[in-house]
Formats: C-alpha cells, structure tokens, sequence
C-alpha cells in the first residue's frame, strides 16, 4: 500500500514538473514590456539571485537600472514582478488589498511550520483572530509589561560585563541579543522563562528549535513553489512518513523543529492554564508575572472558545515573528553604533540624563527619546531586519506607478500595469525604505539625524502604507506586523540600559547576509554561525 502511494506521489511530482516545463515552452508574457534582467538558471529563475546570502547588489542592481517595477523569474520561468513603487504597495496592500493575498506557498509553509495563526489563515479567519490579539499588543499592555522585562536587561548586562572582566577580547554581540530575544518574547510573549542566561544550562530544546526555526524558512526558498503539492501527496501520517523516509534532510529536520515547538508549547500552556485556576499567587510564580501576551489573551478570552491548536500556533508565531527580528535589529545598531562613534556618544549622552533623573524608563519616557528613537528609525529604515514581503492578485487589476518606468523597448513610458489573476508580487522593503525619489540622493546613508527635522515632501507625497514612521519595515496593510510595537519598545530598553553601561567599538571584520532575516558573519572562517565579535568597554 505504502509504495503505491509513494509511486503515485511521485508521478504527481513528475506530471507537475512536466505541466511547468510546458507551461514555459508555450506561454505568451504577460509583462512583454516591463524591463528586467535575464535570469541565470532555467529551473529556479531568479531566485538563487534575490535569495541569496549576498544578494545586496543584486537587489542595488535592480532599482538603478530598472525602476519601480522589475519583471523576473521563479521556478521553472514562471515571471513575477518585483516593486517597491509606494502607489503599487499602497493598492496592494492598503486600497485594493481585497484583490490581493499571501502566496499559497506562504499559507501551506507557516502552516506546517505553525499551524492555525495570524501566519497562516486569511479572509475573516484572520480577521478574528487579530481583532482578538490587537488588545494585547496595545499601548497600555506594553506600559504594564515593560516594569517585568526590565530583569532581563540587567542580566543581559552583567552577563557581558562577566565576559569583559574575564579578559575577552572581543564579545560576540550577536549571541547576547539572541539570549536577550528570546527571553523577552519567552517572558513577555509566553511567560515561560529559557534561562538564557544560566552559565550551567545544558540546553532548552524549546529555544534549540526556535533558533532553527530562520534558517529552515531559507532553506525553503527556491522551492517553495512546490510546498503546495506536498500538502496534497495524501494525508498528514502519509506526508510524515513520506517525510522520515526522504533521503533530504530538510522534510526531517521540519519534522523535528515542529514537533519540539508543539510539544513545548502545549507544556508551557498547561502549566499557565493550571496557574490561571489556582490564582493569583501561582500566577506571580510564573515568569512573565501574568503580564505576558498569552496570559493576557487568556484572561480576556476566558469565555470565547479558543482551542488549544489556535493558542500554541499564536505561541509559535509570537516566536518565530520576533526572536530572530528583533535580534538582527539590536545587533545591527550597536554595530552601526560601534562604526559611529560621534552617534553613539550623543546617544549615551542622551540616555544617561535621562536615567539619572528617572532610573530605568517607563514606556513614556522611553518614547520621549528624541535620539535614541532617530537611531531606531533610521536603523530600521536602511537595515530593515526583513528585505521582502509577498503578495498575489486573486483578481485581475490594474495598478498604477508613482514613479513611471520606461518600456523594455525603451520607447515608451508606463505610468500603469494590467496585472493579471496568479501574478506574483515581491515587495522589496529594502527598495522601499532606501528609494532615492522618496527619501533623497542620500537614501543609502544611516543618517539619525534626519529624524530630528522634518522628512522631505517627497516622503510626505509618497504615502508608504507602512504601519511605522512612513516606512516598510513592519509590513503595511491588514496583515502588517501586529507587534512592531512590542519590538520598538524591546529595542529602545535594552539600548538605554546597555548605552549607558558599555562602549561598543569595531572587533573582527563582518559581513551582513540578507537571507530572510539579515544576520553577521565573521569574515574569513568557514562557519556560518552568525557572530557580532565587537571590543566593548565598560563606560568610566
């Protein structure tokens, strides 16, 4: 029985590839006069260059040659078009966002990877299920759960002055800001407590998997056209042991990392619905002191008929959507910082006043920061963690440019594209928040200072449908990032803390790769780890 199934499986996989290749032989374009780049690989089109660890002038490539919209190709020459036009991305995400969804590639993955969440369903499913999550991702949630977070921050910074007293002379920032995320979004998120910063702790197998969580997504890249078949290779005890007997790694490895995550969650909210029935006092024991988000959500939701797979699948996405996020923004400006001596003096100048008069910083006074809040924004602006979000027309539409390109014949100019029902969008959130008709000739550069006046009228006019200072950075729209808030103040605490106390200053050579969420390398080893070894100074 086993091998029939496994033979027609197969055959499915074979008819499917055979129906592409086909496809690609005999189609007309839909795009025959929208420019852009000849693609260097039959089979997965352009996505070896725009998912690509140095894919940054590849990405440079296509807004200085060929505009706000660029024609490419996927798996098997199936063309999409890249963007980051702000009318374009205002009708896909904000005006005409009913004619526009995820790729079902993106559903069918987090899916597997999460279960029922905000990640993985649309329409009026996720709908509810934001209208149910928006209440504890509001202010006055962040004003309560900023005092329980605090902790965490002044681990983090005795741990690194442990490191510097040892005689280290490098710390490897990254690993620090990985500790430090996870226990935020652990405490702050779940209420669950990673111990990441225990000397003797032999491994949390629940943050094993989360770090494993990133670069499984990238290892899906040039494939994911094709996940959508595997949810149909029969039933789910089907896939699974069609999963544990593939000779590829990587349907075993998603096994193990979703299981993990499943299993620890359901733990976790075993322990939190016991401590909600017993009460107050058993609620305090835990980390997160009640104030964290599932706490909260199970508190407000005590009579709504929330299952369990809905909760750990919020769970999951909680972790996966802002441990390696929030990471690869705290990582990134201290190294900006490191690389910038006269920001990062008039940025402690700014935080020690301020935490002389007040001590650590409630919510308020931490948005009250004028410089601090430029460095994040610009931060987040020019090194947006994530590059890229995707959409797809459900409909046939027109959409309008603000920026017309020129026809691949070079003869005319186009001012609107007929987009057909099945055309694939990437929005480049880098191309967005760095395009030099928005933001000026210097869009390139990190300059914090542009935050301290008011932006040019071309940002103004442009009307980026981002939901953060006129940018792409948290996704804009419906679906945009439901806890850029949570993140914002998580980034800001553990600078004012860590500014204060230490002085950051160039280590070993890195380089930044873009994969899904931007991440350091040290140049010059074989290991692919990622690793910020920065000199840190405790501040006299």
């Amino acid at each position: 029985m086993a091998i029939s199934l496994i033979e027609i499986s197969v055959s499915g996989l074979v008819a499917f590839i055979t129906w592409r290749l086909l496809r690609v032989l005999f189609r007309t374009s839909s795009f025959k006069n929208i420019p852009g780049p000849p693609a260097n690989s039959v089979l997965s089109g352009h996505y070896g260059q725009i998912y690509n660890n140095d894919a940054w002038e590849f990405h440079r490539k296509l807004w200085g040659e060929y505009g706000s919209v660029v024609k490419l190709k996927g798996v098997l020459g199936k063309e999409f078009l890249y963007t980051y036009d702000p009318l374009v991305l205002h009708h896909i995400l904000v005006k005409d966002h009913e004619s526009f969804d995820e790729y079902e590639a993106f559903y069918v993955t987090n899916e597997m990877i999460i279960g029922k969440s905000l990640l993985s369903v649309s329409g009026d499913a996720h709908k509810r299920q934001r209208k149910m999550l928006n209440p504890v991702f509001s202010m006055r949630h962040m004003r309560d759960v900023l005092p329980v977070l605090y902790p965490i921050a002044h681990q983090l910074r005795e741990s690194i002055k442990a490191e510097i007293h040892e005689g280290k002379e490098f710390i490897d920032v990254m690993q620090w800001m990985t500790r430090a995320a996870l226990e935020y979004i652990g405490q702050g998120g779940l209420g669950y407590s990673f111990s990441s910063f225990d000397k003797d702790r032999k491994g949390d197998t629940y943050g094993a998997a989360i770090k494993k969580l990133m670069p499984l997504m990238f290892r899906t890249a040039v494939i994911r056209d094709l996940l959508p078949l595997a949810r149909k290779l029969g039933p789910p005890k089907f896939r699974r042991f069609l999963a544990n007997i593939s000779p590829f790694s990587l349907p075993k490895d998603f096994l193990n990392v979703t299981d993990t995550l499943e299993e620890a969650s359901k733990m976790v909210l075993s322990k939190k619905r016991e401590a909600l029935e017993k009460g107050e006092d058993a609620i305090n024991e835990l980390a997160g002191k009640g104030k964290d988000i599932i706490s909260v959500l199970l508190k407000a939701n005590m009579n709504e008929d929330i299952s369990e797979e809905e909760l750990v699948g919020h769970m999951i996405t909680f972790i996966f959507a802002a441990t390696d996020t929030t990471t690869g923004a705290l990582s990134r400006i201290i190294h900006l910082l490191s690389l910038h001596p006269e920001v990062q003096d008039r940025l402690r100048e700014e935080v020690i006043t301020a935490r002389k008069e007040h001590g650590d910083l409630d919510y308020d006074s931490l948005q009250a920061l004028p410089f601090l809040d430029a460095v994040c924004r610009e931060t987040m602006r020019v090194y947006p963690p994530a590059v890229q979000i995707t959409r797809q027309a459900i409909k046939d539409v027109v959409v309008p440019l603000l920026y017309p390109i020129k026809a691949a014949n070079g003869k005319a100019e186009i001012k609107e594209i007929s987009v057909p029902k099945g055309t694939e969008f990437y929005i480049s959130i880098l191309g967005a928040n760095r395009c030099k008709e928005t933001w000026g000739e210097d869009a390139e550069e990190w300059k914090p200072s542009r935050w301290l006046n008011p932006l040019p009228e071309s940002v103004v006019k442009a009307h980026q449908p981002g939901v953060y200072s006129q940018m792409m950075s948290f996704g804009g729209g419906g679906r945009a990032c439901i806890g850029f808030k949570f993140s914002e103040m998580e980034m800001k605490m553990v600078l004012s803390v860590l500014v204060e106390s230490f002085i950051f200053e160039p280590g070993k050579e890195v380089a930044w790769d873009m994969k899904f969420i931007a991440v350091p390398r040290e140049v010059g080893t074989t290991d692919d780890k990622p690793r910020l070894p920065l000199k840190v100074k405790v501040v006299p």
